[in-house]
């Protein structure tokens, strides 16, 4: 009996031993260790040269000025995050889409994209950022679109500031006024502007050459130590455009642009120069622009506009509060320079129409608004203006909305 007893519980000890060893087997087959996640941070360190994709949940690292050059498109996902490395001169980071080339950038309300420093701590999901001030600029370069439509300048075609000559990627100009450099929505570009030589730093979006058939809306463009967005000619057409802490311009037009920009709000900071510089044309091309519905807040040494060299285009419903008194230092006031501009203004080849603004007590319009230009400007009190723009345009995907930096408007 104890012998045949020892013998069962042999016999069960060994069953048992192998049906574990079948069950632990089977359970390697069947539920295999996870593999590790997949890089999320990419670097890209040459141009863009063939179609290419960057996709939702990725971080994009420039390291270096990269260019998408003719024939190339690069579609860019929601979401994604675009970071520039530190650099200047002629090592400045940048992203530039050549002629030629396209962007399809299309972020969404939920999910813009966002371009901006190595140094921002910033990861896909968040709007804010969670390290740096937003007025910290010039830690990389910044967006620049180059195209083939019309530009008034001493050639068909020229090179745009803010790349080396060296570069032919920075050629911009053309004679196609429909072409077509893509697709730019839900875009913000944050802390650029890295400088490449005395006088010649790179804005937070340059558009150079663009044509028509380009789309780009709702874009925010964030502490650049140059212009917030400029444009060199072309004839794009934009809307829903924030720039806040602009360390010259806001707001800049050159070389005869003929599109238009509609609705936009600037949030001037301690360094911006102008909410407005308005350029006329540098060669023999002639056409104008139109800028209408926009909200400007001033700052301590911020004026409202300069219209220089020649300006023309059509200004309207736009609304602008706290800007200095003017007699102060010559800041805070909205001037025409020069006796071509002047004349412009006399014959309507350069107009105003319902400008408005909430003055200092004691100021008087007319030492706000010079040349004339006081005929199409009224007072109002804060909160009254009934011109300006919908900062709706801009809710829970801008970082100024997010942060409370639109609660004036």
């Amino acid at each position: 009996m104890k012998k045949n007893n020892l013998t069962a519980q042999l016999t069960k000890v060994f069953v048992f031993l192998l049906v574990l060893g079948f069950v632990m087997a089977s359970c390697k087959k069947d539920d295999p260790e996870p593999d590790p996640d997949p890089e999320t941070v990419v670097t890209v360190s040459s141009n863009i040269t063939a179609n290419t994709t960057w996709e939702t949940g990725k971080v994009y690292v420039l390291a270096g000025r990269i260019a998408v050059t003719s024939g190339a498109t690069l579609t860019i996902q929601p979401g994604v995050i675009v970071k520039g490395q530190a650099g200047t001169g002629a090592n400045a980071t940048a992203l530039i889409i050549a002629r030629g080339g396209k962007i399809m950038a299309e972020g969404t309300a939920t999910q813009p994209i966002i371009f901006t420093s190595i140094a921002d701590e910033i990861e896909p999901g968040q709007i804010a950022s969670p390290n740096l001030d937003p007025d910290l600029d010039g830690l990389w370069g910044g967006l620049l679109v180059l195209g083939n439509a019309p530009i008034s300048a001493s050639a068909e075609a020229v090179q745009i500031e803010g790349v080396p000559p060296s570069d032919q990627n920075g050629l911009y100009g053309g004679t196609n006024a429909t072409d077509n450099s893509g697709v730019i929505k839900y875009v913000s570009i944050r802390h650029g502007g890295a400088n490449i030589g005395e006088g010649n730093e790179i804005n937070g979006l340059t558009l150079g050459g663009v044509g028509s058939g380009t789309v780009i809306e709702n874009v925010e463009i964030i502490a650049n130590q140059d212009d917030g967005v400029e444009f060199f000619g072309g004839t794009v057409n934009v809307k829903n455009v924030l720039v806040w802490n602009s360390g010259d311009d806001a707001i800049d037009t050159d070389q005869a642009w003929a599109g238009t920009l509609d609705n936009f709000i600037v949030v001037c900071g301690l360094n911006t120069d102008h909410a407005l510089e308005i350029d006329g044309p540098e060669g023999t091309l002639l056409d104008g622009h139109t800028v209408k519905n926009g909200s400007v807040k001033g700052n301590t040494a911020t004026e409202l506009g300069d219209f220089r060299s020649g300006a023309r285009g059509n200004f309207e419903n736009i609304y602008f509060f706290n800007f200095p008194d003017p007699a102060i230092d010559g800041r805070g006031d909205f001037s025409l320079s020069g006796t071509e501009t002047t004349d412009n203004f006399a014959n309507s080849i350069l107009t105003f129409a319902n400008l408005q603004i909430t003055l200092l007590t004691g100021v008087d319009l007319t030492a706000v608004f010079k040349n004339g230009t006081d005929v199409h400007a009224t007072a109002v009190a804060a909160g009254a203006n009934t011109v300006g723009a919908d900062k709706t345009k801009f809710n829970g995907w801008t970082w100024a909305a997010v942060s409370g930096a639109l609660t004036d408007f």
